[in-house]
């Protein structure tokens, strides 16, 4: 039988002949779900671009100027944070921006490190990076990948060796690394038939990298002042209390955890942290240890 419709498309409107007629009731759950979409809709559209500029800096090995992504100050707007403070943005993630890697003679450092360089540290960077880096063009780049951002952090790994800095400095960079690499993680393609080898993989390398923090760390508390890093005593101590728990270092943790609930220097948000953290980690001790009660049983 034909539509009521049938015939328009001698008028070029063929689209339009199976139209229906009056239009369904539409249940509730359909309702809120349009609502949505249209409040989503309604939405401003940001790229990541929009929250970029290129920002000019002074090699201090090379003394070229180049110019680097940089995030707007007061453009992006904290979300959130994980237990061991890695912070969550909208709209991008911050931390693919944080180092500063001179295009000319590869030296690269995060953006809090890159100008304080000793004549002596200029000398083994010119030695052993400058003399077989190839030249880079990422200021022509609208954004950067999470690959592109990880090569970033590891050149900056690198120089850091190789100038013999603190240990703080390479606890710092492994462990924004480890973040780096939880984003990355975060924003696979979970329809992509590699996605579990991929986020293993990347869950992996995020874990060597937090390890490596960790040892760094512990060793920069021995031998380092605060603040380190730009963070106190207390922050410190909730970092390495947080990364030895998710190794199972649970008699480290709760050491370290201990000091910042009775440091008279923690703030009381970092106090609230730590007994929220703390209680956490209670809770996997018992279960391990009931775990290994049964398996024994």
């Amino acid at each position: 039988m034909a539509g009521l419709l049938s015939g328009l498309s001698r008028l070029g409107l063929g689209s339009l002949e199976n139209m229906d007629l009056y239009e369904k009731p539409k249940k509730e759950d359909e309702k809120e779900k349009e609502k949505a979409a249209e409040a989503k809709a309604a939405l401003p559209t940001f790229h990541e671009q929009d929250f970029l500029f290129n920002k000019s800096h002074n090699c201090p090995v090379c003394d070229k100027e180049f110019k680097v992504k940089t995030v707007k100050v007061g453009r992006v707007r904290l979300a959130g944070s994980d237990m061991d403070l890695r912070p969550k943005y909208e709209y991008m993630d911050t931390l693919k921006y944080d180092v500063i890697v001179c295009p000319r003679c590869g030296y690269a450092a995060l953006s809090r490190y890159f100008k304080f360089l000793t004549t002596p540290q200029a000398k083994l960077i010119k030695e052993k990076i400058s003399a077989n880096f190839k030249p880079r063009d990422d200021d022509k780049k609208e954004i950067f990948t999470y690959e592109e951002a990880l090569d970033r952090y590891k050149l900056a790994l690198a120089n850091a060796i190789v100038k013999m800095a603190k240990p703080s400095e390479k606890a710092y960079i492994c462990l924004k690394t480890a973040w780096l690499l939880r984003g990355k993680g975060e924003n696979l393609d979970k329809a992509d038939p590699e996605y579990a080898k991929k986020k293993k993989k990347v869950d992996d390398e995020e874990k060597e990298f937090l390890k490596s923090a960790l040892d760094g760390f512990l060793t920069a508390r021995q031998s380092e002042s605060f603040p380190m890093c730009g963070m106190d005593e207390s922050t410190v101590d909730y970092l390495i209390a947080v990364t030895a728990a998710k190794f199972e270092q649970y008699d480290l943790a709760t050491k370290m955890i201990g000091s910042v609930l009775t440091s008279n220097g923690a703030n009381t948000r970092m106090k609230d942290r730590a007994r929220m953290f703390r209680d956490q980690i209670m809770k996997q001790i018992k279960m391990k240890n009931a775990a290994g009660n049964e398996a024994k049983g």
